[in-house]
């Protein structure tokens, strides 16, 4: 009898198992660091335990305080999520030492799927495909760098722990290879403790193809279809669907009973997922490329494609039940995608965001579905995964998936930090992905197309004049207390300025609600005083409320406004009309977050909060301008300093220390002539 589950996971994957665990009837139990001590997942358990300091290694990486947690509550069952524990096959075994069901599979499964090299030997057994290489324990860079021209480049450098793209790097010459290798021992060995590393043929125009399934401890296993995600940026997925355009029925089976093999290669038990590399051109030569022995963030799209609560079944296995379902329950109707919403800035190179959620708005309607993790007030930093929620749709075919994906996106805001909602619209109406000609490069090819949306005048107008109508007293007043900036012989132009994203543009105002001419003036971009040298547009307006709404009439055409947000010192409002959904701030010139990290030509800054992992060279070193300095790591992504004058490098900060962004890390002093 399992009635109690701890969650030992945070921010959306733990709400959506919280979710499921409440339809069920079981008692949730949250556990949660000093900085998620009011998080939603806090919140929606019946039960949440303080757990430890904010960083994850103190807290929610650590296997004796998550062991008592669940002891302390009276947990028989603990769901891991996933990241964080979730694929530890320390963990699993301490769950099963104490006496407690790990939803998850056996420990010797995840050990054996967690090792790549392992895992390749394990599924080439049972006469699954794989990627031609070279994979075998305690592999040499000297070992590596003799294999590869015979394995045939572009080769792939995988680390043999880990995943999510961490260590992984595509080489295409053998002069390249060596500091690759360097560098991806160097990130594997942080990020997972070990710094193994294999080689793989790189397959050109590759599609990542993933494969759901779900087996039982009494020998069933079930495929529950496949999952298309090629649209990834550094190995990191930001666009998933199911099922895949490409495959056609034949090879779904095909792959499906490849990824149902694996499973038993290991004597899998629980979700898991069979990841496969698939040539675009040759869509039925599939190769394994590695399991994933948890639920997957992308999960979702599976479920609203077949029907099924993927964590209900997990449920069911871990309770030693038969899974309910056969092979041939398993139906696909429709079409699934998700969206994952990061905090970041893809104007600014995609660097992590952060700071405090002001207003969440999330979208609704016909086969939309939302999983997030974050509130109003939600503190977003640099400690844990910057992924804040998903928007997910379901439509009868691919294009009504698509059409109903961007009206979600549009309809979604986070105001109050900068999110990536923005660049995943213009991504879904790429031609390539419309007509669904994808592969993992297709993301990064594609990005110096994107332009961040830029405000219209029309709403900058509607804002400004929402603005004014809330000044404006009700009902009869004195000429004295009307906000008009009346001055003697004249009315006066009042004057705001908005900031949109990293846009700031000044508009000015004369006269009331009722009659006003409005000039939108200049758009300044970060911090400069540059503008886009577009001339002022003056326009006639009203405004007057209807309902919920707001009409605003602009040289005679009128439009409805909603808002969905509004400060009441105007600090900062969203609304929305006929050309889109905009989240503003009334402001002064600012400076745009992930504005250049560089202060002048001698000094590097630190281009967000993060930790300092690694000194590229020794303090007092000469270097070239363009040669590393230093690598910052923020939200799972490294960021490289590097710098922008000849001279000798002074370091003020070291490695391991955490830094705030803006601060001095080190500083490029130029040769003298």
């Amino acid at each position: 009898m399992i009635d109690t589950v701890l969650v030992a996971n945070r921010g959306e994957i733990a709400c959506r198992v919280i979710r499921t665990l409440k339809q069920q009837g079981v008692t949730s139990v949250a556990v949660y660091s000093d900085a998620d001590a009011d998080a939603p997942h806090v919140r929606d358990a019946d039960i949440a335990i303080h757990i430890g300091a904010s960083p994850a290694r103190e807290s929610y990486l650590v296997i004796d305080k998550i062991i008592d947690a669940a002891k302390r509550s009276g947990a028989q069952a603990i769901h891991p999520g996933y990241g964080f524990l979730s694929e530890n096959a320390e963990f699993a075994q301490a769950c099963a030492d104490h006496g407690i069901v790990f939803i998850g599979p056996p420990a010797a499964a995840i050990e054996a799927m967690g090792d790549k090299i392992s895992a390749r030997a394990a599924v080439e057994a049972r006469n699954v495909p794989t990627v031609p290489g070279i994979s075998r324990p305690g592999l040499t860079d000297e070992e590596i760098l003799a294999a590869a021209p015979g394995i045939g480049f572009p080769v792939l450098i995988k680390p043999s722990a880990g995943g999510g793209g961490k260590g992984m790097h595509r080489v295409d010459r053998i002069e390249e290879l060596a500091e690759a290798l360097t560098t991806a021992r160097r990130e594997a060995a942080g990020a997972f403790g070990d710094d193994t590393l294999f080689l793989e043929h790189f397959v050109d125009t590759p599609r990542h193809i993933e494969v759901q399934v779900m087996a039982d401890s009494h020998g069933n296993v079930i495929h529950l279809g496949e999952r298309e995600c090629s649209l990834q940026r550094r190995h990191q997925k930001v666009i998933e669907e199911a099922p895949s355009p490409l495959l056609d029925a034949d090879t779904r089976a095909a792959i499906g009973q490849a990824a149902c093999d694996a499973a038993r290669s290991v004597g899998y038990v629980g979700a898991g997922t069979v990841e496969f590399i698939v040539p675009s051109k040759q869509p039925d030569k599939f190769y394994f490329m590695e399991m994933n022995t948890r639920l997957q963030v992308e999960h979702p799209v599976t479920e609203q494609v077949t029907g099924q609560d993927l964590v209900a079944l997990q449920l069911a296995v871990a309770r030693g039940e038969e899974l309910p379902v056969s092979q041939n329950d398993i139906q696909l109707t429709g079409h699934a995608i998700e969206a994952r919403i990061y905090a970041e800035d893809p104007a600014q190179g995609f660097l992590p965001t952060g700071g405090r959620v002001v207003k969440v708005t999330e979208p609704s309607g016909a086969g939309v579905r939302v999983d997030s993790g974050i509130a109003d007030g939600s503190d977003i930093s640099s400690l844990y995964d910057p992924m804040l929620m998903k928007v997910i749709v379901h439509g009868a075919d691919r294009a009504e998936a698509l059409a109903r994906l961007d009206k979600a996106l549009a309809d979604t805001t986070v105001a109050g930090i900068t999110v990536n909602t923005d660049f995943c619209r213009y991504l879904m109406k790429v031609p390539e992905v419309v007509a669904g000609d994808l592969d993992t490069g297709l993301l990064d090819r594609v990005t110096d197309g994107y332009q961040p949306t830029t405000i219209t005048d029309d709403a900058l107008v509607a804002a400004a004049m929402m603005w004014l109508a809330q000044r404006w007293p009700s009902g009869p007043v004195s000429a004295w207390a009307t906000p008009d900036a009346w001055r003697a012989g004249r009315t006066a132009a009042q004057q705001i300025r908005f900031a949109h994203g990293a846009e700031n543009t000044l508009v000015t105002i004369v006269g009331s609600p009722t009659g006003a001419e409005v000039t939108v003036h200049d758009h300044i971009a970060g911090n400069t005083t540059d503008t886009d040298d577009r001339q002022p547009a003056t326009v006639s307006a009203t405004i007057h409320p209807v309902g919920q709404l707001w009409r605003v009439t602009i040289n005679g055409v009128s439009a409805q406004w909603s808002v969905k947000e509004m400060a009441p010192d105007f600090g900062h409002l969203v609304l929305a009309g006929p050309s889109g959904t905009y989240e503003l701030r009334r402001t002064e010139v600012v400076r745009s977050a992930g504005d250049d990290a560089s202060d002048g030509d001698t000094n590097l800054t630190s281009p967000m909060p993060g930790t300092v992992i690694a000194h590229s060279v020794a303090e007092g070193a000469p270097v070239q301008a363009g040669d590393a300095v230093l690598v910052v790591e923020a939200m799972k992504m490294e960021h490289t300093l590097k710098a922008a004058v000849d001279g000798t490098v002074t370091f003020h900060a070291q490695p391991g220390e955490q830094v705030p962004a803006g601060k001095l890390l080190a500083t490029v002093n130029p040769e003298k002539d």
